[in-house]
């Protein structure tokens, strides 16, 4: 491994390994290598930034090994336009080198990399959820903590007593929504769930593209929820179904959302731009929501943040970039938008 290694992938090919990427930040989303590749060589901007970071969760294993594959979260900044920061990677695959050398499956590979500035530990939630993925897609069995999760969630030990439900029996459930009859049990406990539970089903569920009937069941408890002003509920069943690809369904609930007396609520207007991104593509409903965080009470706070996460998102930043230049702002919004720029 002489030769200069110029990318992670590289070091991982060189190194005899096999790999997958995924992007960690919003949604689990796994990488196609070419895609994976582009963005390595800032050909093309990082899909899906976070508080201008790229966050990464890399795979990989000895294709020789019967071992566990190994997992390095990292995160890397990224740029003005989006793109990787590749000096910050090139010092991570140098770190990586000086302290692994050739073997990054070795015996002597565990904890080495435990004080890299790039490495870092997601929330329980979302190292449930890839813990439970990566054993789907391994097709291994789910973690001791599964079945119990699905007693819990049939209504056997009652919906009261979620103390002894594992995260990671949540989120074995969340991935497995297609197998065990799971998915009828869920949409029958669904209403019944406390909050201590919604919360965490629900930021498992939000990497998964739940089916089309599920969504729609969900679109309706969270009208209710919009009637009773409940924000809890609300956030929970959009975070649920942000990755469904009934798409017109969500769309549909955040129209609904931006028209409803919950419009200007912190905690909704953070879950559509975190989760339901995709749909401020369109420029209207960009227009509707910005106008929405511009009317927040706390308005210097809310509408910066918003608006500087939202604009690193490649596919969103020329839509909103449009709105700095629309005419028919109201005077609220086009104050909002003076303020970022004085």
């Amino acid at each position: 491994m002489a030769e200069r290694i110029a990318t992670l992938g590289q070091l991982l090919d060189t190194a005899g390994t096999q790999w997958r990427a995924f992007d960690i930040g919003r949604h689990i989303t796994k990488f196609d290598k070419t895609q994976f590749m582009a963005i390595e060589q800032a050909q093309i901007p990082y899909p899906f930034p976070l508080a201008g970071h790229a966050w990464l969760a890399i795979q990989f294993w000895d294709s020789k090994a019967s071992k566990e594959p190994y997992v390095w979260f990292l995160k890397f900044p990224i740029d003005e336009q989006s793109k990787l920061v590749s000096a910050s990677r090139d010092h991570f695959a140098s770190m990586v080198m000086e302290a692994l050398g050739e073997d990054l499956t070795s015996e002597h590979a565990e904890g080495k990399l435990d004080n890299n500035p790039y490495v870092f530990t997601p929330n329980a939630n979302k190292l449930a959820t890839f813990n439970a993925q990566l054993k789907v897609l391994l097709k291994q069995p789910a973690s001791q903590y599964y079945e119990y999760a699905q007693q819990y969630f049939s209504g056997q030990v009652g919906f009261n007593n979620w103390q002894n439900v594992a995260v990671q029996g949540i989120a074995d459930f969340a991935l497995r929504l297609h197998e065990d009859n799971n998915l009828v049990k869920l949409q029958d406990a669904w209403g019944q769930l406390p909050a201590e539970v919604l919360q965490p089903l629900s930021a498992m569920l939000e990497h998964v593209d739940i089916p089309v009937k599920f969504c729609e069941q969900l679109a309706k408890y969270a009208q209710t929820a919009i009637t009773q002003q409940d924000t809890i509920a609300l956030c929970c069943a959009l975070r649920a179904m942000s990755s469904s690809s009934a798409k017109g369904v969500i769309a549909q609930l955040v129209d609904t959302i931006l028209a409803s007396e919950l419009a200007h609520d912190s905690d909704v207007l953070l879950t559509i731009a975190g989760r339901c991104f995709s749909l401020l593509e369109d420029g209207d409903r960009l227009h509707i929501f910005m106008d929405n965080c511009a009317h927040h009470q706390q308005i210097d706070e809310l509408f910066p943040s918003i608006f500087a996460d939202l604009v690193a998102i490649p596919s969103v930043r020329p839509h909103l970039l449009g709105l700095l230049r629309k005419e028919n702002r109201s005077e609220t919004l086009a104050r909002a938008i003076g303020r970022l720029f004085s």
